[in-house]
């Protein structure tokens, strides 16, 4: 089983358990950094509010936002579908920036 983290760095053509920074997702997944940080923020704030829900393993609320990161940008997930408002605004404010900056 993989993770979000891994199908990302797959489809990115990364090795598989590279780490990548918010910026970098965003930059990849074609969103605004805007758009990425609310969705990180979301995330941080889950960890806050249902700890029963997390695993194990997860420590830290940021580690728990950049998960839901990689799972938001992962086309068909639930949280693809919860965050679908962050991610069409930052496809919307990616496409602006990038004609901006030509």
């Amino acid at each position: 089983m993989s993770t979000f983290k891994q199908k990302f760095n797959k489809k990115h053509g990364q090795p598989l358990n590279t780490s990548n920074s918010i910026s970098k997702i965003a930059r990849l997944s074609k969103i605004s950094l805007k758009s990425a940080k609310k969705i990180v923020d979301k995330g941080k704030g889950a960890f806050f509010s249902d700890r029963d829900s997390l695993r194990p393993q997860v420590k830290d609320p940021t580690h728990w936002g950049i998960s839901r990161l990689y799972a938001s940008v992962s086309r068909g997930s639930k949280s693809s579908k919860v965050d679908a408002k962050e991610l069409k605004e930052g496809r919307k404010q990616f496409k602006e920036n990038k004609k901006n900056k030509k």
